[in-house]
């Protein structure tokens, strides 16, 4: 993540600014209008000074006091409409960032539910998050104002220069005198700037990456008693953190002062050579005239030309935030970790539920393989059990039939029809799985039944809830099935969270159920109950059974021994202990204790 973090430190790349500005093409009449707008309000600034030049020469000099009230009150009227039009423009460039930021969040939302599962073994999600929510934030910045202001600020500077041109061109020069001092002063902060803005990053980095793993696992750390050497270790990634943040401070601290000191440098060039000019003139009427108003209007303009350079510093980093948070984002949207789709895909109406793998090799990552050359055939309403040692490849069976991941090499059929050739959404909607680690999401039990699936009916998920027993302890809860189950599901025990989840699966009535290790949390007493249930449910129902329990797999009507990626041994609980190979050791070793339990 470091190195990724490092990359990505470009305080403008074209390439990436051309492409955001593709977001804002649906808004471009919007934009342009914001544009003109900026235009109107960088040119009534500047124009006042000029006002005030010509009140100052044409009617205080000559007592004119009718002239001089026209003039005040046509600096009162540019003040309020300059007012209106600042009211007109912030809501134009806030209404743009917003919906561009809107579209950019769904692009963003809507990508993570297309990738496959190997973009998410890779990816943490806590960085997954912040693409959503800190670098989208990032961009809408610069979209509702950075991009904007930047204009509105280089507009300024011109207008000042076009007026001060205007004015009095060797007092234009004057001012400008010191411009090569403030073009070195700039190009110093911006390179000292870009290294501890980076600098920052990779720590902030550091720490939410410290932050993730040690809050998650803040039980581990206090059983242990590792809190001392936890607290240590961020004391010092923070303290790093806080370093860099003084040091950036630092730059800005005496970049800004500097601004105000060649500014006073300016301002003194301007009252020396413009004062000695008006003394000139009055002893030597030959000299070019220089009016008091035209002094006045310089200072003014020289205190308005370096305030915009000090908005741009600021929006600089405006500019280098969005730079690095776009790359971030864009190299999401452009992965391509995605389970392929045919050209000519078929969808499905309907599933028996017949299974068959033909010679299927599948690796997580290059040539590993995970599963070797696996071949069995399940026929609709049979239930198959899959067992095995931790890591033999039996949960890697259950993604490929789900569509999760893509297989290497030999053919996987669903109904005698390859499973390359389905959508995975459709293959999906008939297939239900429970899993050993269940997510519950922050909603009521009922919503957690139904998924918020309308064509679920209340009363199905009831059903379903009373045919698992997780009816039992529903009723049990504060408000019953309206009760809130908070984050993952916090006020349920772990056995309760798997009956809730297996409710959940029969509400989809499936043609195909995968129960992976779904039983593993339940007691004794809870398993009784739901073993009869799923008797009853499984008949003509396809199911694929992983379980260390000897009662979900001494029914199966086919028990495939897996070892190492490959199937050592298959054939039926009886047939499979009379063989004295692999499931026999782990009868003896596993299920054997459990079945003079369940005696």
């Amino acid at each position: 993540m470091a190195q990724e973090e490092e990359l990505l430190g470009k305080a403008y790349d074209a390439r990436l600014m051309k492409r955001l500005i593709r977001y804002l093409q649906p808004y471009r009449w919007q934009v342009v209008g914001a544009i003109a707008v900026t235009i109107i309000i960088s040119m009534l600034g500047p124009l006042r000074p000029l006002l005030l030049k010509i009140a100052i020469d044409s009617y205080i000099a000559k007592g004119d006091f009718n002239g001089l009230t026209s003039v005040i009150l046509l600096l009162v009227a540019s003040v309020i409409f300059q007012a209106a039009v600042q009211y007109i423009q912030t809501i134009i460039t806030q209404w743009i960032g917003q919906k561009t930021i809107y579209n950019l969040r769904q692009e963003i939302f809507d990508k993570l539910h297309l990738l496959s599962l190997r973009f998410f073994d890779k990816n943490p999600v806590g960085r997954l998050v912040t693409r959503l929510t800190s670098d989208v934030e990032v961009l809408n910045e610069l979209f509702s104002s950075g991009i904007v202001m930047i204009f509105a600020d280089v507009f300024v500077i011109l207008w000042i220069f076009l007026f001060m041109f205007f004015i009095n061109w060797k007092l234009s020069l004057v001012v400008l005198a010191v411009f090569p001092l403030l073009l070195i002063a700039t190009v110093i902060f911006r390179k000292k700037a870009r290294e501890t803005y980076r600098d920052v990053r990779l720590l902030i980095a550091k720490i939410n990456s410290y932050l993730n793993e040690h809050v998650s696992g803040v039980i581990t750390v206090q059983l242990f008693g590792r809190e001392k050497k936890t607290l240590t270790d961020f004391e010092s990634v923070n303290r790093s953190h806080a370093d860099a943040n003084i040091r950036s401070v630092f730059y800005y601290a005496v970049f800004f002062p500097t601004i105000e000191f060649l500014s006073a440098v300016s301002f003194a060039l301007i009252i020396w050579y413009g004062g000695s000019t008006i003394m000139g003139t009055k002893t030597n009427p030959l000299e070019d005239v220089l009016t008091l108003g035209t002094l006045i209007a310089f200072i003014q303009y020289t205190e308005m030309f370096f305030r915009p350079l000090r908005d741009l510093a600021d929006k600089y980093n405006i500019l280098q935030n969005a730079m690095a948070s776009s790359e971030r984002v864009f190299k999401l949207l452009d992965d391509d970790t995605i389970v392929s789709q045919p050209q000519d895909i078929v969808h499905l109406e309907s599933v028996k539920g017949e299974i068959e793998f033909k010679n299927v090799w599948f690796a997580y990552n290059d040539e590993d393989y995970i599963l070797k050359d696996i071949s069995f055939h399940v026929k609709p309403g049979e239930t198959v059990a899959f067992v095995g040692a931790t890591g033999a490849g039996k949960s890697s069976i259950t993604n490929l039939i789900t569509r999760f991941y893509e297989f290497q090499k030999g053919e996987i059929l669903i109904d005698g029809r390859d499973i390359r050739t389905l959508n995975g959404q459709d293959l999906r909607k008939h297939v239900a799985i429970v899993l050993q680690d269940v997510f519950l999401f922050s909603a009521d039990v009922l919503t957690n039944i139904t998924l918020g699936d309308s064509d679920i009916s209340p009363e199905r998920a009831i059903a379903a809830a009373k045919t698992t027993g997780a009816d039992h302890f529903i009723n049990r809860l504060p408000n019953g099935y309206q009760t809130q189950v908070k984050e993952r599901g916090a006020i349920l025990s772990v056995g309760e969270k798997q009956l809730l989840s297996f409710s959940r699966a029969l509400a989809y009535n499936p043609s195909i159920l995968i129960l992976d290790e779904a039983t593993s949390s339940i007691d004794t007493d809870s398993e009784i109950l739901i073993q009869r249930a799923i008797d009853k449910l499984l008949e003509g129902r396809t199911s694929i059974v992983i379980a260390h329990r000897l009662s979900t797999i001494q029914k199966a009507n086919n028990i495939i021994v897996m070892h190492k990626g490959e199937i050592r041994e298959m054939g039926t609980h009886s047939e499979l202990l009379a063989l004295g190979g692999i499931y026999r050791t782990l009868y003896e070793l596993q299920y054997k204790e459990q079945e003079i339990i369940a005696e």
